[in-house]
């Protein structure tokens, strides 16, 4: 979904808006799933990245600008917990338990009017 709010700043306030968001490259080189005896399913993710390409645009009260834009996400991590009932009274769902995400670098790229 795009994304439309406002900031205030020291200058003003500033409304931008941020649409077309499309991720366009993913990168896995280290995930692991495990099994967690008796509670669920492990899944470790290392050293991912992400890439998104997107819309911008923002105004204050002194100037507007608008643009294409690029946001590079790398070194990220992540280890999410997921627990699966032992019952069998029902279909199997998962659930999920806890999660820890962390981001090395990240790298916007705007291109403009301006």
């Amino acid at each position: 979904p795009d994304l439309t709010g406002h900031e205030k700043f020291w200058l003003g306030n500033v409304k931008y808006n941020i649409s077309r968001i499309h991720v366009t490259a993913v990168e896995l080189p280290s995930a692991s799933i495990s099994l967690l005896p008796g509670s669920g399913i492990k899944l470790v993710i290392g050293n991912a990245s992400l890439t998104i390409d997107m819309n911008w645009n923002i105004r204050t009260w002194m100037f507007k600008d608008s643009g294409r834009g690029t946001v590079h996400i790398s070194k990220v991590f992540v280890t999410a917990i997921f627990s699966t009932p032992l019952d069998n009274t029902g279909p199997t769902s998962i659930s999920l338990t806890s999660c820890r995400t962390t981001s090395g670098d990240i790298d916007i790229k705007l291109n403009g009017k301006s």
